[in-house]
């Protein structure tokens, strides 16, 4: 007689060690859904809204008081002042009420009608406040040498304004005209082949010049520590550093490139490496590329070492030129982490941004997805085009990673 076993997981102690691991996961997947989840949530919900970048800052009531002219004996008459606006031009301020206490020793000869005063309780009611509203409020009053031996200041008790205000980020206007405006005319199309053209070519050539590196220092040689550190040089200098050096060194009027070309007979006149079309483009696509190979080298040396090497003594044997070594045993080892590594470079240099904005500010061809966010963002001040075209990158890696994993092979579960 053969018992029934239960699938393994599937009992009451599975399940209990499954509810267990949960719990323990739970903290970490809040923690990724606060961080990750909630500014993407963000974005997009701002890429619906008419939102400019003034419009972050909900319209606010200011006031300002002083007293205006020089009473100098009690019964002197003197004005009150009381300097009213919104702080936004575009903004509608509702229920506008200011509220102070009166100081003692002032007599009102006159009050505003929207005003009253109940003791020391001053009180106005204003309404509602277009955008851009301003207004001075002159109260005369009779000043008692009271007052004036006190040595008050009508602004030792501030004033107060308030109001009702509506953010546009929370109302609920929506609207698609930033989407409408990233995509009209001819300029998207433009930028977006300049992202396509600095992300490929940036991507698979820190990969092959990843790879030639990985390929010399897999052999012991005298000062291949020494080497391997100066490859990592360009991955781990600071950007900045990095950046201004190049613009240093191929700077038209007194870059060292120019003056060593000149004086090669390459050319008779300076290059602007940096302020012209095409040769911009390719001269950060090759910063890229520089700079980024280290990683692609890491990555590869280390899986080739990790190769058996007795399949290459073997395949010396039967006489396989080095080349074809490569082909037929390297590289089919190598296709998984050369996968790995495509797809992150490919996302990494499509969102980035710092590299091509210090060399040339996205001028002369090569503006880019994300400079565009920036300059819509900060440069136009309008906030909500600016997560337009940052939710069109988002899309982009989407569609990117879905053909990546279905149509490229992989390999080792990837």
């Amino acid at each position: 007689m053969t018992v029934a076993t239960p699938p393994q997981g599937t009992g009451p102690l599975g399940r209990r060690e499954a509810r267990l691991a949960w719990s323990l996961l739970a903290p970490t997947i809040a923690a990724v859904s606060l961080v990750v989840l909630l500014p993407l949530l963000a974005v997009f919900w701002i890429s619906v809204k008419p939102v400019e970048l003034g419009d972050l800052r909900a319209p606010e009531p200011i006031v300002r008081e002083d007293l205006r002219g020089k009473p100098e004996v009690g019964g002197d008459e003197a004005t009150l002042r009381y300097r009213l606006r919104n702080s936004s031009q575009d903004g509608v301020i509702r229920d506008v009420v200011l509220t102070d206490s009166w100081p003692a020793g002032l007599q009102p000869v006159e009050l505003d009608p929207r005003c009253s005063l109940e003791g020391s309780a001053f009180t106005c009611r204003f309404g509602d406040w277009p955008g851009g509203y301003r207004e001075t409020l002159n109260i005369p009053v009779i000043v008692s040498q009271e007052f004036l031996d006190a040595g008050t200041e009508v602004d030792d008790t501030p004033a107060s304004l308030t109001g009702k205000t509506t953010s546009v980020l929370t109302s609920g206007e929506f609207t698609f005209a930033n989407f409408v405006k990233v995509f009209d005319g001819g300029e998207f199309w433009s930028v977006l082949g300049v992202t396509l053209f600095y992300t490929v070519f940036g991507t698979i050539g820190a990969l092959v010049m990843g790879l030639f590196a990985a390929m010399l220092l897999n052999h012991s040689f005298r000062g291949q520590g020494v080497l391997r550190g100066l490859y990592l040089f360009p991955y781990v200098a600071p950007v900045i550093a990095v950046a201004f050096a190049w613009i240093l060194l191929f700077d038209p009027f007194s870059g060292s490139a120019n003056r060593l070309l000149i004086q090669m007979g390459v050319t008779d006149t300076a290059i602007n490496f940096f302020g012209q079309r095409p040769l911009a483009l390719f001269s950060v696509t090759a910063f890229e590329i520089w700079r980024y190979f280290p990683l692609s080298f890491l990555f590869i040396l280390a899986r080739m070492q990790s190769i058996d090497h007795d399949m290459y003594e073997a395949a010396d044997m039967d006489g396989a030129s080095p080349f074809q070594q490569f082909w037929y045993l390297s590289l089919p080892m190598l296709l998984g982490i050369l996968s790995v590594l495509f797809l992150l470079r490919f996302i990494w240099t499509f969102n980035k941004f710092d590299d091509i904005f210090l060399l040339t500010g996205g001028n002369a061809g090569t503006r880019t997805l994300t400079v565009n966010v920036y300059e819509q963002a900060f440069a136009v001040s309008n906030i909500g085009a600016g997560a337009a075209v940052a939710v069109v990158i988002f899309l982009c890696l989407i569609l990117f990673s879905i053909f990546f994993f279905k149509y490229i092979s992989r390999e080792e579960g990837l």
